[in-house]
């Protein structure tokens, strides 16, 4: 059967199959149909990011919706997680957010959330895309009189803020403390700064001025190098970069220094075990982690298990497991005992909490874990094959990895969310781990470039 869901979502290019506002009619039609409850007036709420192309996407989902009887609640930008969080607490049958987390502006996607404030299992996903591709959902739709209203919540983002709040130590203020944002031109271009100001931080926020285009433009998550020159140019305690949706962070000392979402996650790990919460005893992560990561946690007499790389299966694995911490290096982690989905503004929040706690810098803290030396090259790929079928990239792999040895590792994996092979190399030394990472991504777009 023919797939449009992929490991977070839907995800593709605006205005291009399956970003298509027909295409978004058909989801929202599918969506309110699959949530549908007799006796009861079913309600989605829909948030989404800055993207320009959300005002179309967002349009057409709402006409869907309402086509077939539910009601639709419109709460406008607003980060993925706080989505998660006001399905639940508002009591909605299901959530949908229209992100493309931290793709460029061009992208978009949408994902939607069980009113358990959790993504969509796939038998749910699986239904949906059923309805969809069957092209009959014309004798579904209920009468004239029965069609679905719109309603705006203008107090949604206070409810989200307060939440937000409550994770953080009543027992600690922010007083005092110097922090700088990094919005991302993204959904948290309000939250975040208003968050950190109501719990007492002096706040600068950069890349705070979305304009439809400029979501993820050489800022946030994946590009800190502003944020570190900000925090050492203002004399910040810290900074923290959020991506386009709000759901990932990656942390700036007051050096300067970047820290990773493993590193984050071994300063919170640590923090949980040495106050009894780390339920038992452990952390899940991904294949994607650092190998430092993991010698971290060893030492610190703290167990991990690695998912495919993907929110969804930390978080399936969490559950099976029964840990309340987890995510990727990424900066996406989730703690289970706070919230359903992983969220960048509480991440921050723990961060903070942390350093109150130790009454240490985070500089201090970061040393916790020692980080090897990683390279990745995202390769735009035509296909993709099977890499265990392709005789000329396995034998670069094997051959990289026997010079290895025990001293780093070698990941080549797709992405499932874009036409790309991602080949990761950690290994001893920057240049030793930068050329064998070229090594395997040169075979690899002569293969299937």
């Amino acid at each position: 059967m023919e797939k449009l869901f992929g490991t977070d979502g839907i995800r593709g290019l605006a205005n291009e199959y399956p970003m298509t506002a027909n295409m978004a009619m058909e989801i929202g039609k599918a969506t309110a149909h699959v949530f549908k409850k007799e006796g009861h007036q079913p309600r989605i709420i829909i948030g989404k990011d800055t993207r320009l192309s959300g005002y179309m996407i967002e349009s057409a989902l709402v006409s869907g919706i309402c086509s077939m009887g539910v009601d639709a609640i419109q709460v406008g930008p607003m980060p993925t997680p706080g989505i998660a969080f006001l399905t639940t607490s508002m009591r909605a049958d299901a959530g949908i957010v229209i992100s493309a987390s931290h793709n460029p502006f061009q992208d978009n996607g949408i994902k939607i959330f069980s009113s358990d404030g959790y993504k969509l299992p796939d038998e749910k996903e699986n239904e949906i895309e059923e309805l969809i591709f069957a092209n009959n959902m014309g004798h579904l739709h209920p009468s004239p009189n029965r069609l679905g209203k719109v309603y705006r919540i203008d107090g949604a983002r206070d409810r989200y803020i307060v939440f937000l709040k409550s994770t953080f130590p009543k027992e600690f203020t922010m007083e005092g403390m110097k922090v700088v944002l990094d919005c991302a031109n993204g959904a948290t271009y309000r939250v975040g700064p208003d968050t950190f100001f109501e719990l007492g931080a002096d706040i600068e926020s950069i890349f705070d001025k979305p304009d439809g285009e400029n979501i993820n433009d050489n800022c946030g998550s994946q590009h800190t190098e502003t944020l570190a020159e900000e925090v050492l140019r203002s004399g910040a305690d810290v900074g923290f970069a959020f991506d386009g949706d709000g759901d990932r962070l990656i942390a700036v000392d007051e050096k300067g220094s970047v820290l990773t979402g493993d590193q984050i996650m071994a300063i919170c790990a640590r923090d949980m075990k040495k106050r009894g919460i780390l339920k038992n005893n452990l952390v899940v992560t991904t294949v994607m982690s650092n190998i430092g990561f993991g010698l971290c946690l060893k030492e610190l007499g703290i167990d991990y298990v690695a998912t495919k790389v993907g929110d969804r299966y930390v978080l399936e694995e969490m559950k099976a497991r029964g840990s309340v911490i987890g995510g990727e290096d990424s900066g996406h982690i989730i703690f289970l005992d706070h919230h359903t989905a992983g969220d960048g503004i509480l991440t921050a929040l723990q961060v903070m909490a942390a350093m109150k706690r130790e009454g240490k810098p985070l500089s201090e803290l970061g040393r916790i874990m020692k980080v090897y030396p990683q390279k990745m090259v995202n390769v735009d790929v035509r296909s993709k094959p099977d890499i265990t079928t392709i005789p000329e990239i396995v034998k670069v792999i094997e051959e990289v990895e026997a010079s290895l040895g025990d001293a780093g590792r070698v990941l080549v994996r797709y992405s499932g969310t874009q036409s790309m092979c991602r080949v990761m190399v950690e290994g001893p030394t920057d240049e030793e781990t930068a050329a064998y990472c070229q090594a395997i991504a040169e075979v690899v777009r002569a293969r299937i470039g």
